[in-house]
């Protein structure tokens, strides 16, 4: 019989959400300033400039090699994590984020050292994906045990809110950089934001290294001990949520695609908007988002997890066809509206239920691995569909349609998983990932 959480100290919740906003919106900065790089320097500064189509399908596809690594981050950093701990977890990963992030800022470019160069920023890349793959995982777990039983969609959205506000800091830090002499851009401006990842890293450490462990897993350790091989616990007990969780994760190719690949093909000659205009179209959509997700979350703490992700997912899936089209119009206050409504509130019912959605699937002591392996899998795929609607929008770069459609199909795996998902947001939190009574009365936890 599960025994009753107990209660955090006064104030740790709040604490928590508030440690896990500043710190994801820190690690989130250095993330998403890659993806601008991508979309708008690196073809030039790391790839073959003769072929600028070529150029810029290699450079997206560097973003996604972060992705790539993700899951194999997810499988370490999910098992330490529910080993040693939430806190741990979350100040490592801040650690090489903002260390990997500042030396993308010191490598020197094709012209300098040739191939060399994108070889070392695959590296580097490949260093923030492991660095994202524990971030997510191990902040949601934090909030979700430290948060009341009856807000945990509330205080969980903080992970992802902070995602939303790295995401809009990376974004006003690039308006002026973009804005830059070409030449100036091209030669030291474009490392100006990687190289502030290092007051980002200081920050971050000095935040989190505060936090208490959380109620749950400390009682986990002290009751009936950490798991030894969670990952074997999770394919023998939670295959099919850790599969939903995979599945829901592809919903984040909407925020890839917006992000990155609508940034490109709005900038491009066939649309010819500008690179400062199309920022401030993701920077007003993140700002918008900032209040959308803890609203989102406080709508599922009442009605349920399922009804407000289906509507981001299924929604999205509809508004990324309009915002597309917008940009083919070559309306700019069209493109704002639609990319406000699409990212900002459509998009983010699902990205700001999702950290309590896929949480509640696990028990304590296999959810940080639960969440890392399942999410950083499904994100592996919406790394990469920015380098597949590269390919699928032809060798002009503008058919768009087919990119919306692309994106559209990837929407539909994370409404049949929420369709099948269980609700959760009136469970205990001692019972979440205990289908029924006699399972959790015959479930063996494999101690240390």
């Amino acid at each position: 019989m599960s025994v009753p959480t107990p209660a955090p100290p006064p104030g740790q919740p709040k604490k928590a959400a508030t440690a896990a906003w500043i710190g994801s919106a820190l690690e989130y900065y250095d993330f998403f300033i890659y993806g601008s790089a991508a979309a708008l320097i690196f073809p030039e500064v790391f790839f073959d400039e003769s072929d600028p189509a070529t150029a810029t399908l290699l450079s997206l596809a560097t973003f996604g090699v972060a992705y790539a690594a993700r899951p194999i981050g997810a499988l370490f950093l999910g098992h330490y994590g529910d080993r040693v701990g939430r806190k741990k977890i979350m100040v490592f990963t801040l650690i090489l984020m903002g260390l990997s992030t500042f030396l993308i800022g010191c490598l020197p470019t094709r012209e300098q050292v040739g191939t060399l160069a994108p070889v070392l920023l695959v590296l580097c890349r490949v260093l923030q994906g492991i660095s994202a793959a524990g971030e997510q995982a191990s902040a949601n777990s934090m909030t979700l045990e430290h948060a009341p039983p009856n807000r945990r969609g509330f205080f969980t959205s903080f992970t992802l809110s902070g995602t939303q506000g790295g995401q809009l800091l990376a974004t006003l830090v690039f308006i002026p950089i973009a804005a830059l002499p070409e030449e100036q851009l091209l030669s030291w401006g474009w490392r100006v934001p990687f190289w502030m990842s290092i007051a980002v890293a200081v920050v971050g450490y000095v935040i989190r290294r505060k936090l208490d462990e959380t109620p749950a897993f400390a009682q986990q350790a002290a009751t009936e001990g950490v798991v030894r091989l969670p990952l074997a616990v999770l394919v023998r007990e939670h295959w099919a949520d850790v599969l939903r969780v995979i599945a829901g994760a592809l919903v984040a190719s909407v925020s890839t695609i917006f992000t990155v690949w609508a940034l490109a093909y709005a900038t491009s000659d066939s649309v010819g908007m500008s690179r400062s205009s199309m920022l401030w179209v993701g920077a007003l959509a993140n700002l918008v988002a900032l209040a959308a997700i803890p609203l989102w979350a406080t709508l599922s703490d009442r009605i349920g997890r399922r009804p407000v992700f289906l509507t981001g997912a299924a929604g999205s899936a509809v508004m990324m066809f309009l915002y597309l089209w917008s940009i083919s119009t070559g309306s700019y206050p069209l493109t704002l509206l639609l990319g406000i409504v699409t990212f900002g509130v459509v998009y983010s019912a699902a990205n700001g239920v999702w950290p309590s959605f896929y949480g509640e699937m696990f028990s304590t002591r296999i959810r940080l691995s639960g969440m890392a392996i399942g999410t950083q899998i499904g994100f592996a795929v919406a790394g990469f569909a920015v380098t597949f609607a590269a390919q699928i929008a032809g060798p002009d770069g503008d058919n768009w349609s087919a990119v919306a459609l692309f994106t559209a199909a990837l929407c539909i795996p994370p409404v049949i998983a929420a369709v099948s998902a269980r609700e959760t947001h009136k469970v205990p939190t001692e019972q979440l990932g205990e289908r029924t009574p006699k399972e959790a009365a015959q479930r063996e936890t494999v101690t240390a």
